[in-house]
């Protein structure tokens, strides 16, 4: 059974910087890693994205602040968060998906979620 592991939450500054970690506990990589982010009273959201071919997705809200990447000789994916703003304070969940032949031949897929990391930016 496969977990994912974050760290790197806490609290920081406005314009300040902070670094988020996700490491998935087996061998396998998945097809597409990344973050979404709820904050109070709102939904869940996409951050960012990774597949294991380097192609990525950010939000329009953080693009040009957030930066994602992935060691898939490490099984972890990465969030560097630039310019924080009170705006971006949520928590943050690492998501793991994997759409490989195995699931792509009957339709479906495989996610899994991390536990969550708490991100308070401070104004």
């Amino acid at each position: 059974q496969v977990q994912l592991v974050e760290s790197g939450g806490g609290l920081v500054q406005a314009g300040g910087s902070m670094r988020l970690s996700c490491t998935a506990s087996g061998r396998h990589v998945f097809s597409t890693m990344g973050w979404y982010r709820q904050a109070p009273g709102k939904q869940r959201e996409l951050v960012a994205t990774k597949t294991k071919g380097d192609i990525t997705t950010y939000a329009d809200s953080v693009k040009g602040r957030f930066t994602i990447s992935r060691d898939n000789a490490k099984n972890t994916v990465y969030l560097q968060m630039n310019s924080l703003r009170p705006e971006d304070t949520a928590v943050y969940y690492c998501n793991a998906v994997e759409t490989g032949t195995y699931y792509a031949v009957t339709g479906g897929y495989l996610e899994v979620w991390g536990q969550g990391t708490l991100v308070t930016v401070s104004s």
